[in-house]
């Protein structure tokens, strides 16, 4: 074996480790971005509920303002006038909270489905690499085999009796 082809296969054997920590690197890359969106699912749905609490007291503090400004009118507690915008501002705060939760289900599970396609990036870029290794491994060993035979492939020439040479690639239609 000549230094050359030492040469040649140590570059292919270091380009193949590289390929395989650059795939190995791209993954892992992916799958943190992956945790840090699901994080942020989590978060979005833990934020929700605190909007949620907070709605919660204004609107105590709206029913409240309420009942007194239909007391200090003279309007009956649990009356006719006084239980319509009772009921009227339950329903409004129900429909509320639940555009609060639909929101946040939308959101985070916005957030999961990035944090899917980053994990499918992951692989399909570990995938890439692997290719390159096997693309690597099979330059290398043509180049070592091109290298070993001392001529290209299919060029080589032989002598076949009284010293005439042929091609190997020829016809012997060339020659009659």
């Amino acid at each position: 074996m000549s230094w050359q082809m030492a040469v040649v296969g140590a570059l292919g054997a270091a380009q193949y480790q590289q390929q395989g920590a650059i795939g190995k690197y791209n993954q892992a890359v992916q799958n943190r971005k992956a945790a840090v969106l699901e994080q942020e699912a989590q978060q979005i749905e833990k934020q929700t509920e605190f909007d949620i609490a907070q709605f919660d007291k204004k609107f105590e503090q709206l029913e409240g303002t309420t009942k007194v400004n239909l007391a200090k009118s003279g309007v009956v507690q649990g009356s006719g006038t006084s239980y319509r915008i009772a009921m009227a501002n339950a329903r409004e705060a129900e429909l509320q909270r639940n555009i609060m939760r639909y929101n946040s289900k939308v959101a985070a599970n916005k957030k999961m489905e990035e944090a899917s396609f980053a994990r499918v990036s992951g692989q399909l870029a570990r995938e890439q690499a692997r290719l390159a290794q096997i693309n690597t491994i099979a330059s290398t060993g043509t180049s070592l085999l091109t290298m070993s035979s001392g001529s290209s492939f299919g060029t080589k020439s032989y002598t076949q009796g009284a010293g005439s040479s042929k091609s190997l690639f020829t016809s012997d239609l060339a020659y009659q």
